[in-house]
């Protein structure tokens, strides 16, 4: 009829190390960090006649859905209004742990002169209430597995909808790519 199957301990133990292995590998897969902007705060304005350029601090809410901490250095976001530099936020160096969420508070200068060379389409905006905004920023770092750093690039595109009264944010979409180093 049927072979009569042999079992050994030594087989049983190697599958099991082999499927044990598979699922480690399989959650390490490094996935895309989120970014999602909380709020915008005016903290001043700044008279450089003939504009005034504002002074705001970006609260982004980040999460690491990855199962390592990472460790990342300062950069510049840059933001862009009607495909102009509008001006830029800065990030500072620092750490998320793994599978964390934390509110970062950038500060963030925008050029009113910048502005005031899309003063038609800025009235329009203030009109009804709605300014279409475009960022974007590469974030450099290291991930640690154990002793060794893994090196990372995250490039993040976002469109965001203010309101340019109140400042409130009232849409948005944010695309994170990332790229692992192995070295």
């Amino acid at each position: 009829m049927g072979k009569k199957v042999k079992w050994s301990w030594t087989t049983v133990l190697i599958g099991a190390a082999s499927a044990a292995a598979a699922a480690a590998i399989v959650s390490t897969k490094p996935r895309d960090p989120t970014f999602h902007l909380v709020s915008i705060r005016l903290n001043s304005l700044k008279l450089n006649l003939p504009v005034i350029d504002a002074d705001l601090i970006l609260t982004v809410h980040v999460t690491n859905p990855n199962i390592v901490p990472v460790y990342y250095s300062s950069t510049e976001m840059s933001i862009f209004y009607s495909g102009s530099l509008l001006g830029s936020a800065h990030i500072d160096a620092g750490f998320q742990p793994p599978k964390s969420c934390r509110l970062l508070r950038l500060p963030a200068r925008l050029s009113g002169l910048e502005l005031a060379h899309h003063a038609v389409k800025f009235v329009a905006d203030l009109r009804r209430r709605e300014m279409a905004l475009d960022a974007a920023v590469d974030i450099e770092g290291a991930a640690k597995v154990m002793w060794w750093d893994h090196k990372f690039k995250v490039h993040v595109d976002s469109h965001v909808v203010v309101d340019p009264v109140f400042l409130d944010v009232v849409d948005q979409e944010n695309k994170a790519e990332m790229e692992v180093f192995v070295a």
